[in-house]
Order: structure tokens, then C-alpha cells, then sequence
């Protein structure tokens, strides 16, 4: 029988040994791998990037009818409410007072109102809304009933005064004045916002339409009752102090049309707009002592009128429109200051070197 060689038997046997104990190598280290999985614990997910919410809004106003873009409000906070976008568009542009805006989130859509929060209609940090002038319908409501108003006292009909005592009493030539002044102004009030200020239709708010018309169709109804009443008594200088104090009148009327006239025409340099300069007409040329010379004619014209006809309710009314009209100019005044300093800084408010 032949046997096995010693060399070859033994070489079988290291390779086996040898084999053995790789594998008992690769069992420890699998081994020792699963140890340290187990110790890591089970997998984290990769927490999710939280992105800060947006801090300041940037307000894109937009005319509702042409949808050009007027102006940008920016660095408008979470908390800030429609009226507040409001308060900076006036900053902006004095000429539209807050009770004027109407904004729109959409294009024809409803108007927002004063209490909404730009965070609660913000889509992202761009926030566009239309702009829409309220300030038509409030204007021509206000001015019409004065209109209507003084001509019904004015006519004298039976359920307002006594028929007997009117046709006793003949009327001083200053009623007939008065009357056509009267009407000369809310004339020139309607005329002016249908062609020469630029107001646009909108919806108005009711509280604004009535609160307006309660102030002047209130006062027009107890000026004309006293004025046109037959008892009424002439000035007490007679016709020197009418014809004077008429005359002021007209002419502060022609002085705040024309003005009015050069507000709704602002002169431009370039792409900034310049403070409204006076031109050939020598009304304007009160733009050289007042920054508001539009109130200055109109608080003329009512002083005149008070002096025209001396009564109470129209000297009550004109102190009352002199102190709104006194506070409205000041705060144009501040904002032509900011804007315009090289050209304001010798100028008053309203009144030449006193206000």
C-alpha cells in the first residue's frame, strides 16, 4: 500500500488551522461592529432647518385703475395694521389723507379694513395692494348739501319761517350777498373735485360720509336760518364794511382756486417731485411766504364772509375751520420740511411770519 508523504499531510493540516482562524477573526470583529451599532443607538434623523419668520414687510401700492405703482412702504412690521400703511402713504403724500385711501389685496376686490394686520394677508415679504381715492363721493356728498341747503333758507319757505313776517320784512341787499358768495364757494368746491383734482371712484366708508356731511350740512342749515332770517339785522357798518369784506372774499376765492390749480400740476425735476413754485399769476406768489397757501385763501374767505354778514354761526364755523385747517397745514408743513428744507426754511404754515 502506498502511504501518505509526512509533508503533505502536514501542510493540509496548517492550511485548515490557518483558515479556522480567520474566520474566528472575522466572527470577533463582526462581532465587535455590532457591539458599537448597538451603542450608537438607533439612527437620528437630520433635524429640519426651522426658517425665522419674516421680521419687516415691504408694501407695494398700486393705482387700482391704471395699476402703475405709486409708491413702496417698506420696513412695515408683523403688527402693523391697514391704518398703519395708511399713516406712512400720507407721509409719502400728504395730499392723501388716511380717511382718502382705500387699499385692495386684489384688483377690484373688497377694501381692507383699517384693523386687518399685514400678516394676516402677507403671502411673503412683498405685499401688493391697490390704491383707491375715497375722497370723490365724501366731497361732492359734503359740498352739495350746503348748496341745497342755504337756497331752501334762502327761498323762505312757509315750514321754516312765518309767511306773514316775511312778506312784512324786505331784505337788506347783504342776504342777496351772502347768498351768491355762499353759493360761489360750494361752486368752486364741486367744479375743483369733478375736473381739477385728480380723485378717482371708489367705495367710501359710511362713517366718514356721514361724520362730513353732519359738520358742514349742520352748520350751513344754522348759518342760513340766521342769515336769511327776517329778522336779520345788517352789519353794523353798513354797506363800507359789506363791500369791503365781499370784495376780500372774491379774492381769496380766485387765490385758492388758482392754487389748487398749481397743487393738482406739481412741477418735477427729474424723477423727484419739487415743492410747487409760484408762476405768472401773482396769486400763486404766496408760495414765497406760506407752504400751505391754499388754506391761507380759504380761512380768508371764511373771515371775510363772518365780517360780510355778522353773525354768530358763521364766526363759529370759520374758528373751527381755522384751527383743523391751522393743524392740517403744520403737518404738511413738517413733511415739506423734510423733503424740501433748501426751499422751506423761511417759510411759515400757513400764516405769513406767525404760523
Amino acid at each position: 500500500m502506498f502511504k501518505r508523504p509526512k509533508s503533505l499531510l502536514s501542510e493540509c493540516k496548517k492550511d485548515f488551522f490557518s483558515q479556522r482562524a480567520t474566520m474566528k477573526n472575522d466572527m470577533r470583529n463582526f462581532h465587535s461592529f455590532s457591539q458599537l451599532v448597538l451603542s450608537a443607538g438607533p439612527l437620528k434623523s437630520t433635524p429640519a432647518v426651522k426658517h425665522a419668520k419674516t421680521s419687516h414687510f415691504e408694501i407695494e401700492i398700486l393705482d387700482a385703475q391704471t395699476r402703475k405703482q405709486i409708491c413702496i412702504v417698506d420696513k412695515v412690521i408683523q403688527t402693523s395694521t391697514i391704518h398703519d400703511v395708511k399713516q406712512k402713504f400720507h407721509k409719502e403724500y400728504p395730499k392723501w389723507y388716511p380717511s382718502r385711501v382705500g387699499l385692495q389685496l386684489e384688483h377690484g376686490g373688497p377694501l381692507l379694513k383699517d384693523y386687518i394686520t399685514i400678516q394676516s394677508v402677507a403671502a411673503s415679504s412683498i405685499v401688493t395692494l391697490y390704491f383707491t381715492d375715497l375722497g370723490q363721493q365724501v366731497f361732492l356728498a359734503e359740498y352739495t348739501g350746503p348748496l341745497l341747503i342755504y337756497l331752501l333758507f334762502y327761498l323762505r319757505i312757509p315750514c321754516i319761517y312765518d309767511m306773514k313776517e316775511s312778506s312784512r320784512r324786505l331784505r337788506h341787499p347783504v342776504v342777496h350777498l351772502a347768498c351768491f358768495c355762499h353759493c360761489i364757494h360750494y361752486i368752486r368746491y364741486l367744479l375743483e373735485t369733478l375736473f381739477v383734482h385728480k380723485v378717482s371712484a371708489g367705495h367710501t366708508p359710511l362713517k366718514n360720509l356721514m361724520k362730513g356731511c353732519a359738520f358742514y350740512w349742520g352748520f350751513t342749515s344754522w348759518v342760513a336760518y340766521y342769515i336769511n332770517h327776517p329778522r336779520y339785522t345788517p352789519p353794523s357798518f353798513g354797506n363800507r364794511q359789506v363791500t369791503v369784506s365781499a370784495i376780500s372774499f372774491l379774492v381769496c376765492e380766485a387765490g385758492n382756486h388758482f392754487i389748487n390749480a398749481v397743487l393738482a400740476h406739481p412741477n418735477h425735476t427729474g424723477t423727484n417731485a419739487s415743492f410747487p413754485s409760484p408762476n405768472y399769476n401773482p396769486f400763486t406768489w404766496m408760495f414765497f411766504l406760506v407752504s400751505c397757501p391754499n388754506y391761507t385763501y380759504e380761512i380768508g374767505s371764511w373771515i371775510s364772509f363772518t365780517v360780510m354778514t355778522q353773525t354768530l354761526p358763521v364766526g363759529i364755523f370759520t374758528l373751527l375751520m381755522s384751527i383743523q385747517m391751522s393743524l392740517w397745514a403744520q403737518k404738511k408743513h413738517k413733511v415739506y420740511l423734510k423733503k424740501f428744507n433748501s426751499y422751506m426754511h423761511r417759510k411759515s404754515a400757513m400764516i405769513p411770519f406767525i404760523l
